[in-house]
């Protein structure tokens, strides 16, 4: 059988957009359907806070108070880290009441 390059490259067009679907569906499904309260979200953040000190996330969330906030936030909740954060980390001092209430609201759908 000979090699057709445009099935192949629309084999893997097909292949990456259900892949796409699937990761967003899961993500839908995976809500539980309620908003999540301020004491989960305490308790979660708590919870990633512990995560880092125990060295879980590598000893470059322990480098600095700003790194463990940025590892908590990461751990929290990866997808509204991704979108609020990742581009462009918290640093040193510096306090960003707009993204932080971007985060709030994200960690809220």
């Amino acid at each position: 059988m000979a090699w057709k390059p445009k099935s192949h490259a629309s084999l893997l067009l097909w292949l990456v957009l259900s892949l796409h679907i699937l990761s967003f569906m899961t993500a839908v499904y995976a809500k539980s359907g309620r908003p999540i309260t301020d004491a989960e979200i305490r308790m979660k953040k708590d919870e990633c806070y512990a995560d880092v000190e125990s060295g879980l996330w590598g000893p470059a969330c322990k480098s600095s108070m700003i790194a463990k906030e940025n590892c908590a936030l990461q751990c929290l909740s990866p997808q509204c880290y991704e979108l609020v954060y990742e581009s462009d980390p918290l640093e040193e001092g510096e306090k960003d009441i707009i993204r932080s209430q971007e985060y709030k609201f994200c960690m809220y759908r």
